[in-house]
């Protein structure tokens, strides 16, 4: 999956300190991030890359985290220079980026970039936010109100019917892959109580035997996606919710298909049941 970049190590604890020439800068505009291309190669661009095309960079730039020695910045207060190595590319890029840590990098830059963004001001009086100075935090100027970044939970859920596997295609968005069953955990909802909901509404069916398998954080979506297994309760006739899936079935492990590279928990427990990991 997607975080998992072993033997590095991810460090997302909050410092301040000042970005040196070999560390990472991590810029984005609405949905796209700026990246350095050469001879048709995309990389995440160093300090030292992009101080000479703009000016006090250093002074504009924010911790983030880590991964081993190397410190990855935000610049959020600047623009993609023009005539030069560095262009704007969808986030989609990081589904198919090398190498796979850096792709991880990205995504969860721009988790922290959408949360600025979207808490410049204050919540409960409306006045500007500014950086907390302790934390990571947008603390309002007037009111003191304090916000955290956004990261919403959510589960996804294989559901086994002895040798099959229900697998779904959503009704809107651009991704047409197979997926399975996920949903986000409304408030005073555990996450098991959430499987069953969602199955409920979405396919009309019971569940039983929900075992936890494994989360990830998703900065795509600013998700940490519950990862869950479980096994059909009865009548195996699915009732679509068609204002949210496009089609829902039930395949034979030949019939699933392993999607690489494998970045998600749902891909992952895809592959699993096709490899007899899961399921009877």
């Amino acid at each position: 999956m997607i975080q998992e970049i072993a033997p590095r190590r991810f460090d997302p604890s909050y410092r301040r300190q000042r970005p040196k020439k070999e560390d990472y800068l991590l810029h984005y505009e609405y949905n796209k991030v700026m990246l350095k291309k050469e001879n048709g190669i995309f990389s995440l661009p160093r300090f030292a890359q992009v101080e000479k095309e703009v000016p006090r960079l250093e002074e504009k730039a924010e911790y983030l985290f880590s991964i081993d020695e190397r410190a990855y910045f935000g610049v959020w207060d600047m623009t993609c220079p023009d005539f030069t190595d560095f262009v704007m590319e969808g986030l989609q890029i990081f589904q198919n980026f090398e190498p796979m840590y850096q792709a991880f990098a990205g995504i969860t830059g721009s988790q922290i970039y959408r949360w600025r963004q979207s808490r410049k001001y204050c919540g409960c009086c409306g006045s500007p936010m500014a950086p907390g100075e302790t934390e990571r935090s947008m603390v309002c100027t007037a009111c003191g109100y304090t916000e955290y970044p956004k990261i919403s939970p959510a589960i996804i859920v294989a559901i086994t019917n002895g040798d099959k596997l229900l697998m779904s295609r959503y009704a809107h968005g651009v991704y047409r892959r197979y997926a399975l069953i996920a949903g986000y955990v409304e408030v005073g909802e555990t996450f098991e109580e959430c499987v069953r909901r969602e199955v409920m509404e979405e396919v009309g069916l019971k569940v039983k035997n929900i075992r936890y398998y494994k989360s990830q954080p998703w900065a795509f979506s600013d998700t940490v996606m519950i990862g869950f297994t479980a096994q059909l309760d009865g009548d195996d006739t699915i009732q679509l919710q068609e204002d949210e899936l496009s089609e829902a079935g039930w395949y034979t492990r030949d019939q699933v298909i392993a999607y690489e590279p494998c970045l998600s928990v749902g891909h992952e427990m895809m592959a699993a049941f096709k490899a007899g990991k899961i399921g009877s």
